[in-house]
């Protein structure tokens, strides 16, 4: 390849390890491979800091993809991670013409790619993907960025690192929906509710459970499903037991993101109970997939149609019911933002 190419360089934690590995990061997964499709000519290379825990490189749908192999450690290690993706840099920087650096989350990953640009005069610009946008992060501290070389994923998170941080980040691109993902071909709703994600307490899929406690009293039949894995996974368990909901609630492990979409076509409503969303993926999938959404975060400042804002979990019970108790209620399915439309937003800023 001409070392003169044009090259955009991502900066991640982590990246599937192969193309079968489509839970990991199941929405970057769909930006970087729609960015390849929609910029066929642009070279597109992907440094991972943390995982696949071993140090390699292979080819990820026409993407190069650089593993590191941090597995996490920190200390010393960490720092020498840092050193040793430095060099990369400036090997692919005499290799190729890079028109700029992206990184995925404010983390150590824009740390190292903020002190790059400012070495080599290089565009840069930073991702915030969730919970980065929240009190307490120390990489903003160290970066001090300004307000042009952020980018948040939704309306929500501007507002929350402007609260937290004083500065507003200067762009919004929110996650797409890659719809030749789906297969529209009509299918029965045989799952009243849905719930998907990180079975961790910022989740709180123990409100799930809750609702559906409450809604059984007018809904016995009501079936249900939670997708996904991590440490909440006994305790809720043991909620769905204690409430005798077995027959009621399916807690299944996470599934292959295929797997999930067509789960999510057969669902009526996706609940999505989480406390601090930056603009969960799942949601705007759901809505693809013809279900109505129910969450406690707004994300956008604009409505998005289908989508239902509670505050309360009475509120969450009262509007989940009377969207079941609709018997003319349509199914259609809803495309907010268009993953084509995003990445070409995203390469807009490197211009």
């Amino acid at each position: 390849m001409n070392k003169r190419t044009k090259t955009l360089i991502i900066l991640s934690p982590g990246f599937p390890k192969n193309e079968e590995d489509t839970t990991c990061l199941p929405p970057q997964q769909v930006f970087v491979r729609s960015l390849r499709a929609e910029h066929p000519d642009l070279n597109i290379i992907m440094l991972s800091f943390q995982y696949p825990f071993a140090a390699t490189e292979y080819d990820w749908h026409g993407v190069k993809v650089i593993a590191f192999g941090g597995e996490g450690r920190d200390g010393f290690t960490r720092r020498k991670l840092w050193f040793k993706v430095w060099r990369k840099l400036l090997q692919l920087n005499r290799q190729y013409q890079l028109i700029g650096l992206l990184s995925f989350w404010l983390d150590e990953c824009a740390f190292v790619a903020h002190c790059f640009s400012k070495y080599k005069n290089i565009k840069h610009r930073c991702w915030m993907l969730g919970q980065d946008a929240k009190a307490g992060n120390r990489y903003v501290k160290w970066i001090k960025p300004d307000e042009g070389e952020l980018i948040a994923l939704s309306d929500f998170m501007v507002s929350e690192f402007n609260r937290n941080y004083g500065l507003k980040p200067k762009a919004v691109v929110p996650v797409g929906i890659d719809t030749q993902m789906f297969n529209l071909t009509p299918v029965g709703k045989d799952i009243d509710i849905i719930g998907a994600g990180s079975l961790i307490p910022l989740k709180r899929f123990d409100l799930f459970i809750e609702v559906v406690d409450l809604l059984r009293q007018s809904y016995p039949g009501i079936k249900t499903v939670i997708c996904g894995s991590g440490p909440e996974r006994e305790r809720l368990q043991a909620l769905i037991i204690s409430k005798k909901l077995e027959n009621n609630i399916r807690l299944l492990s996470e599934l292959p993101h295929k797997d999930l979409l067509e789960m999510m076509q057969r669902s009526k409503i996706l609940f999505h109970p989480s406390e601090y969303e930056g603009f969960g993926a799942v949601s705007l999938e759901a809505l693809y997939a013809g279900a109505r959404v129910v969450s406690f975060v707004k994300p956008m400042n604009d409505e998005i149609a289908n989508w239902h804002i509670v505050n309360t979990l009475q509120q969450a019970e009262q509007v989940i019911g009377s969207l079941l108790g609709n018997t003319g209620l349509k199914f259609e399915a809803v495309l907010p933002f268009d993953i084509r439309d995003n990445v070409n937003r995203m390469m807009e800023l490197f211009e």
